[in-house]
């Protein structure tokens, strides 16, 4: 069993995501460790990128702030592999095609796997035109990560037949941030997978309370945060550990709690 699988294996599992490198790298590297002590049960790691198109402007002011701190793939390459002597945890890369072609299709992945990444989400690239990368991850050994969205609809069951590692099933249309209320039907959502796979799936996007994640925990495997965590990273800085773990504690006792 492969370490995302292990992430749900009989709970619910919490899933947080950070900018690498936000607001540098130490911060970052210090910070993984003890969000998994918290209770995190999987990581993301965005990929700071300046045309983050799925990104709210929260997530998009901390990928600004992580490529000034000057942040580059290479070096969140490095500072993975130092984290991963630490962490048992699933970590997994959230980026965007550009920065992948940038970098080389199948040498990414191969660094991907190297520094002991486990998966890679990338919002740009359709289902339909995974094969771009789905190749050189299949060859490397690491997990694409699919997603889907209200509008998916008839494209649910190729979508859900063919997912590796979990689904990634967006609550709300537009980009991410925190919503005070996810008015979509995700039990319909998630059942329609289930009628055709039993891959892992974890809601995200506008995910920000403890009621909102034992929500989404209840109908699903999963609930994924991140604008909620990039902005305490935002307000404290340097000093946003303590206020992070303490968030992920309270978010993981709800998500638990849906079990």
């Amino acid at each position: 069993m492969n370490r995302i699988s292990k992430a749900f294996e009989n709970k619910k599992a919490f899933i947080a995501f950070v900018t690498g490198g936000d607001p540098d790298i130490e911060t970052t590297e210090a910070l993984i460790p003890q969000m998994a002590e918290a209770g995190a049960d999987l990581i993301e790691i965005g990929i700071p990128f300046s045309d983050p198109i799925a990104e709210g402007v929260v997530i998009q002011a901390a990928d600004e702030r992580a490529l000034r701190a000057g942040t580059t793939t290479d070096k969140l390459f490095d500072m993975v592999k130092r984290v991963r002597k630490k962490v048992d945890i699933p970590l997994v890369f959230m980026t965007y095609i550009n920065p992948i072609y940038t970098y080389g299709t199948v040498r990414f992945t191969e660094q991907c796997v190297a520094c002991g990444i486990d998966g890679i989400i990338v919002p740009d690239v359709p289902f339909e035109e995974k094969e771009e990368i789905n190749s050189a991850c299949e060859k490397a050994g690491v997990e694409l990560i699919s997603m889907i969205a209200p509008t998916s609809r008839e494209r649910i069951d190729m979508i859900a037949r063919q997912a590796k590692g979990f689904l990634y099933c967006v609550s709300s249309l537009g980009v991410t941030g925190v919503r005070s209320k996810i008015t979509t039907n995700m039990k319909e959502m998630i059942d329609h997978v289930k009628k055709v796979s039993n891959i892992p799936c974890a809601i995200g996007f506008g995910i920000a309370t403890p009621e909102q994640a034992y929500e989404m925990a209840a109908v699903s495997d999963g609930a994924i945060v991140g604008s909620a965590i990039v902005k305490l990273i935002a307000q404290n800085g340097r000093n946003c550990i303590e206020p992070v773990c303490q968030y992920i504690r309270e978010m993981k006792v709800a998500v638990a709690a849906a079990y």
